[in-house]
């Protein structure tokens, strides 16, 4: 059954510009606060990793600093290690979120280590975290196929989601990070995982290279997933596939649900103001079907 409502959760300042060309740091501050007004409760303003690593995300201290944060809005940002958290401290961050895989393959040449190794180096971030009352949560990628070893069983997406709970996580996304799943996978996944863990503790993280991202939310839908992560316009490629779209674009979800009957509480109008302000500045168009379908606002923001 359907659920009422979803919790959109939007990445695009994050996950989605750090896979795009860098953009000052004024076209970023601007995208976010436009998001702000559009309705959304939880934005991904930023990353506190390496510049070496992620020189798009160089910049997340002054975008926290800049940014006009409205009440009742969540303004996240990814913190893989001690480092990123305590930065990310200091720059008044409320809420973070740490990244695992379920594929060994991955991790090893995503961070250079195992999965193991990776969840033992996030005890003390969370830690550090639950000392400072900052809430996490973690994203495991990979999570129905790998692009170094192939389909990824259940059980084992299962078993890596189980320990980051068990750490402190208060909900996990479920990356599609190639963008390969389709929902017979979605189906088998979340089957799995909800023998131990209620849907409101789970999200889907889906990625559209493959043009599979709304039939795979489809399908978490239907089997009582309430939050949603989505990138507005689209934004983010897919570093495995040449050329191809990676995050699913946060208008294409939203016309999805509405039409579905489903509550989110944003704003599909100003999204897309956003989405096309943001690909301006980027001197590209939208990958979503719905912005190029909606067109170019005229009154732009």
């Amino acid at each position: 059954m359907l659920p009422t409502k979803v919790n959109i959760v939007e990445v695009g300042a994050r996950d989605g510009l750090q896979n795009e060309q860098t953009v000052s740091l004024e076209d970023k501050v601007r995208l976010i606060e436009s998001l702000s007004l559009s309705g959304l409760t939880h934005i991904e303003a930023g990353s506190f990793v390496s510049p070496k690593w992620v020189p798009q995300m160089a910049n997340s201290d002054q975008v926290f600093a800049q940014i006009h944060q409205q009440s009742g809005v969540i303004y996240s940002a990814l913190t893989p290690n001690l480092a990123g958290l305590e930065r990310a401290i200091e720059s008044g961050v409320k809420q973070v979120a740490v990244f695992g895989s379920a594929s060994e393959s991955f991790s090893h040449k995503n961070i250079n280590c195992s999965t193991k190794e990776s969840l033992e180096r996030f005890k003390p971030v969370i830690a550090l975290a639950h000392q400072h009352n900052i809430k996490v949560r973690g994203y495991l990628s990979c999570t129905m196929v790998c692009p170094y070893e192939g389909n990824i069983e259940p059980k084992q997406t299962a078993a890596i989601a189980a320990q980051l709970f068990d750490m402190g996580c208060y909900q996990v996304s479920l990356g599609d990070t190639v963008g390969k799943g389709t929902p017979n996978r979605v189906e088998a996944m979340l089957t799995e995982l909800l023998k131990s863990h209620p849907e409101q503790v789970l999200a889907a993280h889906f990625h559209d290279t493959y043009g599979q991202a709304l039939a795979n939310i489809y399908q978490a839908l239907l089997m009582g997933i309430e939050t949603i992560d989505s990138a507005v316009a689209g934004l983010g490629g897919c570093p495995y596939a040449k050329g191809a779209s990676g995050n699913v674009a946060t208008e294409d979800v939203l016309y999805l649900c509405h039409h579905l009957g489903i509550k989110t509480g944003v704003d599909l109008e100003r999204i897309n103001q956003a989405g096309w302000q943001i690909c301006r500045a980027l001197g590209k168009q939208p990958v979503s079907k719905v912005a190029l379908a909606l067109g170019e606002p005229r009154n732009k923001v």
